[in-house]
């Protein structure tokens, strides 16, 4: 990086701020995680009547399905909505670790997230699930939200007024419009916060975060449309977009928010407290294993018992960022170790866990579970003493793995897998490295476990009597079993409602362990095999589950008995355990009425509810899909977004008639995987307009980009005085630079914490100067005006490389990293004109001692070579810059520190902090004041704060001056000593938009001063 008088600025802010989204390789982010694009898709498109599907050979049976699927939730929602739009695009990745690598959005995408509608072109981009339920719901959920996008830019105001509703209202109408009301596992969310009296407000559902949006948001418009029909629903959020929710929901309604929040809290506890009479409450499940708490976590997930029933493996989040890999004593709870994880292991770009349990081999030695690396799921298997990974097993041709499970001889591991979008149970041959698939099919096929004899594998499957994937139903999931021999599949459905799932045989091989919420309530079963019988093992009031639906929660072990699982308790996830003796069960009594437990209130208004009656008709709208066409997908270009333009202009005054203003513009294509932004800013005359043209490809690993660019930069300044008989001049000079510059820039990442940066740019700095003359007499009446060009310097050339090893496995809370480590080590060669080499190596480590971090970090910057110190053309590096050493900036320095010289710039004191080189060490202990109460001493989320203690330590020199730590040399012009300085920095997050830094500073080597207050926009180090 080059500095010139004046420095270089931030430009073309509206370009940059399109670009934001993307990870750019152009202007080559410092630091932060890389977006990978492990896999070349070789994409196609699919048509249909309203839809461009896109989606690449593997899935072209599932996408065919989807397009049907489309097609009648277009209809439904076209209805719902009262509106039409003539084409719309859907992008469908195979499996979720391809979905994460989707460049149409440019965030990293969580495992939790299902499906994207993003904002530019209304593009949906969502993975398969291997269930079609699943799809079909997600599919439904995200054509919601394009309708929603759709209706709003046709409606004043456009999108920003879709961006001013709160979170609940948007996610919570999806939900409910492809859900519906009878959704047992937000049923549970309510049965819960009702039973501990905590039932949110619409005020607290729109400002606090601890309230989950889509539940509280479904079963709210499932009241609305309850009791005011499911087209008020629609009605509401189009009157919220042209005068706001609040307004909207009186207007329509014809009630306040406060009273729609009482007769809502009231309609439920009405609904789901008699029905919890008799039912156990979650912390009376059994023997309590892992509790939630603020140490904890609230997420103790996919508990697996060991065979001998002395261990548990779980899923936390014990770090406050990642979920991790423990293991547990099974009868006290108490933590013995972390397994694996990606804030230990970089090997892993992160575990899977919602989906998914890991499984013991069955000498209790090691442990297999799921992880994610390179773009794809492997099966990892660890040696539970050492917790190093012993094997790391791919499988090829399956780029998703869900549920995994060790047979008793130890030598296989079966496994449920997807390929094309579409799971199948798969076996893998520990010994040959082989796998057998067992199903395939379109059938949902999951959650495998072993027969105590090795013979049998229980799993759940869609095959149920309902599904018709003509017609497009899905059966809930079904108990089946299949002979490893034969390949021979039963299919076992103990309730005609409801899911079973998670299957676990019992240690005699005779019964099967499975939870169902066949009566509203989520509970676990015990199935005899020979004869059918069932009976009822827990009846709680809130439900045995994971973080979805069918997320795995229970665990048997296969020589004990010995039953854990986990338990939905105050919005988070406990584990209990019974003993073998306690899961016989109980005759089980069905109940008449006792189903609508799973039913949101307060039930569907006859006549009028909407979502129910379409929900319950498969065949309306639904197409055959013959007419469906395909077509190769060719990449182009076309408008994303438009920045917002700005325009002025000026006329007279010292700069005469001008323009100012600027506009952006981004184009792209369909997959964004290239992307075009083109900027153009004027400020004055015609030759003040500048421009910038980039371009970016991120379709390969190799992310590459181009730009060229014209920026002129204006400065200017008075001169003048008398020159005799009465007259003055007054001079107005001005001072245009001209950067000419044209770049090519690429980057590869290693893995998401690690890259290589290479650049190259060629620079031409042009120069010119203009005097305005104005000649006036005493009495101020102009007698002469001229306007003249002068002398300038010589244009300036030079040529950049560059060279960037970066890595970053850094975790951030409000304000700055709090966990982990990040480097940079660049090098950057300067020919031309200027001819020097820059060399940095900046290094940063945080180690969180929860709440503490304590964060270390070193720095140098230089120039080395033969214009490394040409002060003439190149602005000096400055010490004092307060995002490296606080406590000397420029502003605090003032002609009493410089004794007798007579300006600033010759100051000894601020002379030392400049340099052609510097070294920074930083020092900082980050206490988190305000903030939540997972990371905070205080809960104040609105405004989190954070204070930091530190100690700054700093030495810039020149290729003439050496650093010396000597105490003799301090006054001694060919050596520069270190500067420190002390205090108290306070860290406050605005609003989520910026980081406000205030601090108090005491610098050391400053005797005339004592302590220094300052202020920057910059998140901690």
């Amino acid at each position: 990086m080059i500095s010139f008088a004046p420095r270089r600025a931030a430009l073309f802010s509206l370009l940059g701020a399109l670009l934001l989204g993307a990870p750019a390789p152009l202007a080559a982010q410092y630091f932060g995680r890389n977006k990978v694009q492990y896999e070349k898709f070789d994409f196609r498109i699919m048509r249909t009547s309203h839809f461009d599907m896109y989606f690449y050979p593997a899935e072209s049976l599932v996408v065919h399905d989807a397009g049907r699927l489309a097609e009648r939730w277009y209809t439904r929602h076209s209805d719902s909505f009262r509106h039409t739009f003539d084409r719309k695009s859907v992008v469908f990745y195979a499996d979720h670790p391809d979905f994460q690598q989707t460049n149409v959005v440019g965030e990293a995408i969580e495992e939790g997230t299902g499906g994207i509608t993003e904002g530019l072109r209304t593009r949906v981009v969502m993975p398969f699930t291997g269930v079609y339920a699943d799809n079909d719901h997600v599919l439904g959920h995200e054509l919601v939200h394009v309708f929603q996008y759709s209706v709003a830019e046709n409606g004043p105001g456009g999108l920003a007024r879709l961006n001013a509703l709160p979170l609940w209202l948007i996610e919570g109408m999806a939900e409910y419009f492809s859900l519906g009301r009878d959704d047992p596992l937000t049923a549970m969310w309510l049965r819960d916060a009702a039973e501990r009296d905590n039932l949110p407000t619409i005020k607290q559902l729109t400002n606090d975060a601890r309230f989950f949006p889509y539940r509280y948001g479904q079963a709210l418009w499932a009241y609305v449309g309850g009791r005011w029909g499911d087209r008020a629903v629609v009605d509401v959020y189009r009157t919220s977009l042209r005068i706001g929710f609040e307004e909207g929901i009186r207007r329509v309604l014809g009630i306040s928010t406060d009273s729609l929040s009482k007769d809502w809290i009231a309609a439920t506890r009405r609904a789901y407290l008699p029905v919890l009479e008799g039912r156990t409450r979650p912390n009376g499940a059994g023997e309590a294993i892992l509790q939630t708490g603020r140490k904890t976590g609230d997420m103790n997930l996919a508990p697996t018992v060991s065979p001998d029933g002395k261990l548990v493996a779980f899923f936390a989040r014990r770090s406050l960022f990642e979920i991790e890999l423990f293991v547990a004593d099974a009868q006290t709870g108490r933590v013995i170790k972390k397994l694996a994880g990606p804030t230990s292991d970089s090997h892993f770009d992160a575990i899977s866990f919602i989906s998914t349990s890991g499984a013991w081999s069955p000498d209790n030695a090691k442990f297999a579970f799921v992880a994610q690396a390179e773009g794809n799921h492997e099966i990892a298997i660890l040696d539970v003493n050492s917790g190093s990974i012993e094997r790391r097993i791919r499988v090829p041709g399956v780029g998703s793995v869900s549920h995994i499970a060790w047979s008793p001889n130890g030598q296989t591991i079966a496994f449920s897998g997807m390929a094309g979008g579409i799971s199948d149970l798969y076996l893998l041959d520990l010994a040959a490295g082989t796998v057998r698939q067992l199903t395939n099919d379109r059938n949902a096929d999951l959650q495998p476990a072993w027969s105590p004899d090795g013979k049998t594998l229980a799993f759940s499957t869609d095959r149920g009597t309902t599904t018709d994937f003509t017609k497009m139903v899905f059966s809930p999931l079904q108990l089946a079993t299949i002979d490893i021999a034969t390949g021979q599949i039963s299919v076992f459905s103990p309730f005609p409602r409801g899911k079973h799932l998670n299957p676990q045989y019992s240690p005699d091989g005779k019964s099967l362990f499975f939870i169902s919420d066949q009566d509203g309530f989520s509970d676990i079963y015990r199935l005899q095999l020979a004869g059918g019988s069932v009976t009822r093992v827990t009846r709680l009031s809130t439900g045995v589950s994971g973080i979805t639906a069918i997320s795995p929660a229970l665990t048997v072990a296969p020589t004990t008995g010995r039953m854990l699982f986990s338990v939905f308790q105050d919005q988070g996830y406990a584990v209990y355990a019974l003993d073998s003796m306690r899961t016989r069960g109980e005759p089980l009594v069905l109940g008449v009425n006792i189903a609508d437990a799973g039913v949101l209130p307060p039930g569907d208004t006859p006549g009028r509810a909407t979502v129910t009656n379409y929900l319950q008709d498969p065949t309306t709208g639904l197409p055959t899909g013959e007419d469906f066409s395909n077509a190769p997908y060719h990449s182009v270009f076309a408008l994303d977004a438009v920045g917002q333009p700005q325009i002025g202009v000026s006329a007279g005054g010292p700069f005469g008639t001008g323009v100012a203003g600027g506009v952006s513009f981004l184009f792209g294509d369909q997959l964004s995987d290239r992307q075009v932004g083109l900027g153009v800013q004027a400020n004055g005359t015609v030759q003040d307009i500048g421009a910038q043209l980039v371009f970016q490809n991120l379709k390969h690993r190799w992310n590459y980009g181009a730009s060229i660019q014209h920026i002129p930069y204006l400065t200017g300044y008075y001169t003048g005085g008398p020159i005799g008989q009465g007259f003055y001049e007054q001079d107005l000079v001005l001072q245009r630079i001209f950067i000419d510059a044209a770049g090519f820039s690429a980057s590869y990442p290693f893995s998401s914490t690690k890259r290589v940066e290479v650049g190259l740019d060629a620079t031409r700095l042009g120069f010119s100067t203009q005097v305005q003359r104005l000649t006036v007499d005493g009495a101020g009446n102009v007698y002469d005006q001229q306007v003249f060009d002068t002398t300038s310097r010589a244009p300036i050339y030079y040529t950049e490389a560059s060279l960037a090893l970066v890595g970053d496995a850094s975790y951030s809370a409000f304000t700055g990293p709090i966990q982990g480590s990040r480097y940079r080590f660049q090098v950057t060669p300067t020919v031309g004109t200027l001819n020097f080499t820059t060399l940095l190596a900046d290094y940063r480590k945080y180690l969180f001692v929860r709440p503490i971090t304590f964060a270390f970090r070193g720095l140098h910057y230089g120039r080395y070579g033969k214009s490394a110190d040409d002060s003439t053309t190149l602005w000096p590096l400055f010490l004092g810059e307060e995002s490296l050493m606080r406590g000397y900036s420029v502003g605090s320095f003032s002609q009493a520190e410089c004794g007798t010289t007579s300006g600033i710039s010759s100051c000894p004191a601020f002379d030392r902090l400049l340099g052609s080189k510097l070294a920074v060490a930083s020092f900082e202990i980050r206490i988190p004041v305000f903030g939540v109460p997972e990371y905070g001493l205080f809960n104040v989320p609105f405004l989190p704060m954070t204070l930091a203690p530190f100690v700054d330590a700093g030495v810039a020199w020149t290729g003439n001056t050496t650093p010396s730590f000597s105490q003799n040399n301090q006054t001694n012009p060919n050596y520069r000593t270190p500067v420190f300085s002390t205090g108290l920095s306070a860290r406050w997050n605005v609003l989520g938009y910026a980081i406000l830094e205030s601090y108090v500073a005491h610098p050391f080597q400053r005797p005339g001063k004592g302590w220094i207050w300052g202020f920057q926009l910059v998140p901690g180090w």
